[in-house]
């Protein structure tokens, strides 16, 4: 480069150019020339590198190096190159021309710093792309570690720049920084506050990519199908997206129903409402009749025994029906409930099945259904406990009960 530096003066000069203009040609001719070299060396540097790395992922037999290809990491390492060459050939350049030479370096400086962080950048992507493949990483908020290393080479990037351009080094500028440490907590209020929460969200296993979590306060019913930085994606089962604000984990209540999913059972738990002047006890007669449904039809004929036996063996008086013992419609189909859901096909055997009353309200008494689905998706298992209360309630006046109804409406609650 020197030589030629010198080649273009001499041939200026006898060619009769001044001097000003002799320097500028120079300079010019120079420029030209450092431009050719460095698309030149960028375009060869780059093709080897890819071709290189091309080869390596197609030999090797983890797909990482097939995600530093796709996130342009050789690419971005073949511009570091041109970038040394322009380091070293640049003063020649700019000799004749030295207060140009300072703000131009400065500006190399500055696109040497942003390439660092690209490099970087595309370094990290491969990695969380890489670690979404690992089938024991996938529930885990990989993208908010990464933004948060990225968050920080930013950081480091910008300060970077800022001390390169008001020429002050890397320590001094940081210590100055500390002066308004307090303006940039304010302003990354929510990425520290998304970060602590990502920390505390993964050390507490609280929230995993594709738990299904509902949170009223954001209107959220669904899947979680990204946790970052700042937010957490669910997709409802509307298929909407909900966005979170990462921190609301840790600081608002939420439902997260991995448990169920995990579980062997999805739990019901349902209420009929019955008008209590419809409970009465149960004559001889009805019992009778009563016997002619197959589930109850020993369990009647046991209790029937047991009962004449101890109001026989007490002198009862039965010309009244309340004296004694006796059985109640209620209680039979309490029974009745409880042998009909134990003998479902859709119900879990291994786990709790209960029928039972809970306390009377002004809207009549509630008979609870409590028992786990075997079959834990949503529409399956919609349909086990329809299929359920279908009967219960075609079953009810079997037994001289009836359902509280509140004009026209059938009284159910859900809990």
């Amino acid at each position: 480069m020197e030589d030629l530096q010198c080649l273009i003066y001499d041939y200026s000069i006898e060619a009769g150019v001044s001097e000003p203009y002799s320097k500028a040609l120079n300079m010019l001719a120079l420029l030209i020339a450092l431009l050719v070299i460095i698309v030149i060396a960028d375009y060869i540097t780059r093709k080897v590198l890819i071709n290189v790395f091309n080869g390596l992922a197609a030999k090797s037999k983890t797909n990482f190096d097939d995600l530093l290809i796709n996130h342009k990491a050789p690419r971005n390492i073949a511009h570091i190159v041109p970038l040394i060459i322009t380091l070293k050939l640049f003063p020649f350049v700019f000799y004749d021309y030295p207060e140009f030479e300072g703000n131009i370096i400065i500006l190399i400086k500055v696109y040497g710093i942003l390439l660092t962080v690209w490099i970087i950048r595309s370094i990290l992507q491969t990695f969380e792309s890489y670690f979404k493949t690992l089938p024991r990483l996938r529930d885990k908020p990989i993208d908010s570690y990464i933004q948060v290393g990225m968050l920080f080479i930013w950081i480091l990037g910008v300060a970077s720049i800022l001390a390169v351009v008001i020429d002050l080094s890397f320590i001094k500028f940081f210590t100055t920084l500390g002066a308004a440490s307090a303006v940039l907590l304010l302003i990354f209020k929510d990425t520290i506050l998304g970060f602590v929460a990502s920390i505390q969200v993964a050390i507490n296993d609280s929230v995993r990519i594709g738990d299904w979590i509902t949170m009223e306060k954001y209107g959220a019913d669904g899947d979680v199908i990204e946790i970052n930085l700042s937010t957490v994606q669910v997709q409802n089962f509307d298929l909407t997206i909900t966005h979170i604000p990462t921190f609301a984990l840790i600081t608002d209540s939420f439902k997260n129903w991995r448990g169920m999913q995990s579980s062997d059972g999805r739990r019901i738990k349902r209420s009929i409402l019955l008008k209590a002047k419809s409970i009465v006890y149960l004559t001889d007669d009805k019992i009778e009749e009563l016997k002619s449904i197959q589930l109850i039809t020993s369990y009647l004929n046991q209790r029937q025994s047991d009962i004449k036996n101890f109001n026989t063996s007490n002198n009862i008086d039965k010309s009244t029906l309340i004296n004694g013992r006796n059985l109640t419609n209620l209680g039979v189909f309490r029974k009745y409930m409880q042998s009909y859901i134990e003998n479902h096909s859709g119900i879990n055997k291994d786990m709790m099945i209960m029928v039972r009353q809970l306390a009377p309200t002004p809207q009549g008494l509630p008979l609870e259904i409590y028992a786990f689905s075997s079959d834990k998706r949503w529409a399956n298992y919609e349909y086990i406990m329809s299929d359920i209360f279908d009967h219960a309630l075609a079953a009810v006046p079997f037994f001289d009960l009836e359902i509280f109804e509140l004009s026209t409406h059938i009284g159910i609650l859900d809990e």
